[in-house]
């Protein structure tokens, strides 16, 4: 459980953790000695992300429930509290990602990726303040992308609109929870390897990658690097910051 930032022994909530990025910053967190407690909807695919940090000796809990219900943000804050006795680290990473065409969002589509992705980050954070608070190095880090910067190419206007709002709300919140000693950063994925980039055909793959001067897409560990140097001591004058993690796309 080496690592280059000083972590061990804290405790994080990672939301979104039982797939893609999201579960990734669960297993290289757990792997730096943090106690990490798994927020999502499916309890199988939360079952994987336990025992792979099992399988390394890693500590966490699985807590079930949709973020986008504010009442359950603030009884996942609380369940992860009573669990562990502290919370340092909330990483927001839950979200939804469509590629509706204007003409063709709806106001349900609308609602539902705002309500995850924006409204679910924001309620995140009201409800662990009270505990993340008591840590003497609290830490929030918010996962947006590269649409939030410079909006999408493919993406819903409902996406880009959420993680825009994403790293809107994290320069305000950073402004004012600094006097708490309470750093929140905001980390913007690029075109990452998921699930999801893995159904993209042959041309529509080359298309993607021939935007991204590295020349390739991201890793989910690519972002989960990022979000461990937030998470860190070592980070701790560090707030407000926008990390673009997209191979030098948004440049």
């Amino acid at each position: 459980m080496d690592s280059i930032f000083t972590l061990s022994g804290r405790v994080a909530i990672v939301t979104g953790g039982t797939r893609g990025i999201g579960k990734v910053i669960a297993i290289q967190l757990a792997k730096a000695g943090v106690k990490v407690a798994i927020i999502g909807r499916n309890a199988e695919k939360a079952a994987e992300v336990e025992s792979a940090i099992k399988s390394f000796n890693g500590c966490s809990i699985t807590v079930l429930g949709d973020i986008a219900d504010e009442k359950e943000c603030k009884r996942i804050a609380g369940t992860v509290y009573a669990e562990f006795g502290q919370i340092d680290i909330l990483v927001n990473c839950a979200g939804g990602l469509t590629a509706t065409k204007i003409e063709d969002i709806t106001r349900e589509e609308w609602d539902n990726i705002l309500g995850v992705n924006l409204s679910g980050t924001f309620f995140m954070i009201q409800s662990v303040l009270p505990y993340i608070e008591k840590s003497f190095a609290g830490r929030i880090i918010n996962i947006s992308s590269n649409a939030g910067r410079m909006g999408g190419y493919a993406n819903s206007q409902s996406y880009t609109a959420s993680k825009g709002g994403v790293i809107a709300i994290t320069k305000g919140i950073a402004r004012q929870l600094a006097p708490r000693n309470i750093t929140v950063n905001v980390v913007c994925p690029g075109t990452t390897e998921t699930e999801m980039s893995k159904t993209y055909d042959e041309e529509t793959r080359k298309r993607l990658v021939g935007r991204i001067p590295l020349g390739r897409l991201g890793k989910p560990e690519d972002t989960a690097a990022a979000v461990c140097f937030f998470a860190s001591e070592e980070a701790g004058f560090i707030t407000g910051a926008v990390l673009d993690v997209n191979g030098g796309m948004y440049m």
